[in-house]
């Protein structure tokens, strides 16, 4: 009997073996380019666009790359603007499960008397997280931001200390914050530039953030309390995305502005404006230079497969080879070009081979200039065909016939 189970085994690992060597694929790739035409110029388009406020900036979301400058780096008082660093380490706490949506966050005596926009928090009561990010994003309120820096780290001074921290991580380095609101207080500077690169690192890495910036108008507290959004672009704006206000006495008037079309994100930052209507004049000014001189172009998609590659010695015969990343590349409008397509890629592979290896890799050119490069990975794991894995394949392959 122990013969026969023996010589059963032998044939089913046989036949296994004959049955994929015969449906093995015999595709073999490789290196190729091909073409896809896109718009671009050779050169950057370059303008003055004649501005009133004191500094501005704009900038690429995806990629971060300046687009138009004036005085960018100039360190001047951002007023409410402040709140973009404050929001990001709420976002931050969230997706890490350090807080949640739900917690119900209590409001001190300090929290309760800040002055400037607020919704009046009274010590007596508790908002939500949820509550409290609507209010600040919504109403740039300078109770709910303190009690949410409490709330965060012990107190709002131990909280600015993370600000400044996470500041300097991100280089932001004509930065040195003093509160978490953004009220006029001596020595309290940011720049545009800086500016752009924590709304940039609060849009691309916590973009559930625009559920909340993109309101116009809501309410709190069963209907009882009215929000309007400080930002007007999110009304009058095609494709508006946020982000912050920010006006004081000194600072004068403020703006983040982002927005997306087409796959293009672009982040405006107008500081030291001399008015309300000219802030949101001159971030509109920039959002449309960007979109009428720019365009996105996707080259490739996070998993998506490119092709598949025969595996020898495996227990598959192939995997997919997937994007390992999303790609793509900012370019001006102008005439049209051709990039390059230059895929990197075995004729075949050896097991064993693990889920996400790099396998190759695909370059995309421009007028011999590298675009990009994205790396291309297998999307499973492949053991080496042995005894044991051999066993383990044919038991599971009955298996699922069985089941």
């Amino acid at each position: 009997m122990r013969k026969l189970l023996v010589g059963l085994l032998l044939f089913l690992l046989c036949f296994s073996f004959s049955f994929s060597y015969a449906f093995s694929s015999s595709f073999i790739w490789t290196d190729d380019t091909s073409s896809v035409s896109t718009s671009s110029s050779s050169t950057t388009p370059t303008t003055d666009l004649a501005l009133e406020s004191e500094s501005a900036i704009l900038i690429e979301q995806n990629s971060g790359k300046v687009l138009y400058e004036h005085h960018s780096h100039e360190q001047l008082r951002p007023a409410s603007v402040t709140k973009v660093m404050s929001i990001l380490l709420i976002m931050e706490a969230l997706d890490s499960n350090k807080i949640a949506l739900t917690d119900k966050i209590p409001c001190s005596e300090k929290a309760a008397s800040m002055g400037g926009s607020q919704i009046w928090l009274d010590v007596r009561e508790e908002l939500t997280v949820d509550e409290m990010l609507k209010a600040i994003c919504v109403a740039s309120a300078n109770d709910c931001t303190v009690a949410m820096a409490e709330y965060l780290a012990g107190s709002e001074e131990a909280f600015v200390e993370k600000m400044n921290a996470r500041a300097k991580e991100l280089g932001m380095n004509d930065t040195f914050f003093k509160n978490c609101h953004g009220l006029d207080t001596d020595g309290h500077v940011t720049s545009a530039y800086d500016i752009s690169v924590m709304s940039r690192e609060l849009l691309k890495n916590h973009p559930a953030i625009t559920n909340y910036t993109t309101i116009w108008m809501d309410t709190l507290r069963d209907g009882k309390s009215q929000l309007t959004n400080t930002n007007k672009l999110i009304r009058n704006y095609k494709g508006a995305t946020g982000l912050k206000t920010g006006s004081t006495g000194l600072a004068l008037y403020n703006l983040s502005a982002s927005a997306t079309r087409d796959d293009l994100s672009l982040i405006a930052v107008i500081m030291k404006a001399p008015s309300t209507k000219v802030r949101f004049e001159e971030a509109q000014k920039l959002l449309d230079y960007g979109f009428s001189n720019y365009s996105y172009i996707p080259f490739s998609k996070k998993d998506s497969v490119l092709t598949s590659i025969p595996i020898t010695k495996g227990i598959f015969n192939s995997i997919h080879a997937v994007f390992a990343e999303d790609s793509g590349s900012l370019l001006p409008k102008g005439s049209d070009r051709n990039i390059e397509q230059v895929v990197c890629l075995p004729e075949a592979l050896q097991a064993p081979v693990t889920e996400g290896q790099v396998i190759g890799e695909v370059k995309y050119v421009l007028n011999g200039d590298t675009l990009g490069i994205t790396p291309i990975i297998s999307d499973r794991d492949v053991k080496k065909m042995n005894l044991t894995t051999m066993t383990e394949s044919v038991f599971f392959s009955w298996f699922r016939l069985l089941r």
